[in-house]
């Protein structure tokens, strides 16, 4: 597990770059959030603390779940998705082996369910913001809710390119023409993608490492691509082209990092790349046709609710047996 922390710090290191330095404000508060409720649910249960504060699963838990969500929101924003995440999605299970569900996911889906205004509220990446905060100013920000003065939020706050890119659609607009705006950059939006490519980096990290396996990965970011690219060769004009799809939004985040936890996912080899793909095709429909921007939060979470049943019925062959 400290590998995968090793993974993800590329990525941070490339958001500090385009977004400036409030991403670490959210990482250390849902850092401290993650420590002392597991600290609390463990001593509530009567189990020894320091083993399972020592593991660094709650840690991942907050830093999947600190970077799935908008730096700049509130700080008890992500005190609350932590601290529900650890409570409700993994400790009332029975902690770390038990928990059914991605806990990160979980917070998430319940702040974006709770929270929506609040969690649609992304920053502009700096080289393009009207009136970039400074990490002074974006500390602030996050403790009090409020702005310099005569700066308004329109100002420092931007769309994300997947919920852009569905507005702008549903207003006639055409993918050219959408695609043009400052906010894209050429594989994505305009920083985001580079931090999809440092998410890509951190995984081929964690596979050269056998972290993980290929079969999750590839399963994922194989069928997103097979569904977008049918959709865009279909009509150009109206669907994004696969390569968008892979470096918009937390396509890169999920296939390295959230699917791939070994708790909540599949066990069998081939139950691995139903589970994924079955996460892509529902990314996919809700992101084209759902009410939200990206759908990875609630695609990952039906599958889990499918993963008894795929290893069930993805068992490998037992040999020296009759059939």
């Amino acid at each position: 597990m400290l590998k995968v922390l090793v993974a993800l710090i590329p990525a941070i290191g490339v958001y500090v770059w385009m977004y400036g330095g409030g991403i670490l404000v959210t990482l250390t508060l849902a850092t401290l959030t993650a420590l002392l409720t597991e600290a609390a649910m463990l001593k509530l249960r009567a189990r020894p603390i320091r083993p399972f504060l020592s593991d660094y699963s709650a840690v991942i838990t907050a830093w999947l779940l600190a970077l799935a969500i908008p730096p700049l929101t509130p700080w008890w924003l992500i005190v609350v998705g932590t601290a529900f995440a650890i409570v409700f999605a993994k400790q009332l299970y029975g902690g770390l082996g038990y928990n059914p569900f991605n806990p990160a996911m979980i917070g998430y889906a319940v702040l974006l369910i709770s929270f929506p205004v609040l969690m649609t509220k992304w920053p502009a990446a700096l080289q393009i913001a009207q009136t970039p905060l400074s990490f002074g100013e974006q500390l602030h920000f996050i403790f009090s809710g409020q702005l310099p003065q005569n700066v308004l939020m329109d100002a420092v706050t931007s769309a994300t390119p997947l919920d852009y890119l569905k507005t702008q659609l549903k207003l006639g607009q055409e993918i050219s023409h959408i695609q043009s705006a400052p906010l894209f950059g050429v594989l994505g939006g305009k920083g985001s993608e580079y931090i999809a490519i440092a998410y890509l980096l951190g995984g081929l990290y964690l596979w050269q490492q056998k972290i993980i396996s290929w079969h999750l990965p590839t399963a994922f970011l194989g069928v997103l691509a097979l569904m977008s690219a049918t959709f865009w060769l279909s009509d150009p004009a109206q669907f994004a082209s696969p390569v968008f799809h892979l470096f918009s939004g937390a396509s890169m985040l999920c296939a390295f990092f959230i699917i791939t936890d070994p708790v909540s996912g599949p066990t069998t080899p081939c139950g691995k790349l139903y589970f994924a793909g079955g996460v892509a095709i529902i990314t996919y429909l809700i992101r084209v046709y759902g009410g939200y921007p990206d759908g990875v939060a609630f695609a990952v979470i039906f599958m889990n609710i499918c993963v008894p049943l795929i290893d069930a019925y993805t068992q490998p062959r037992v040999f020296g047996h009759e059939k």
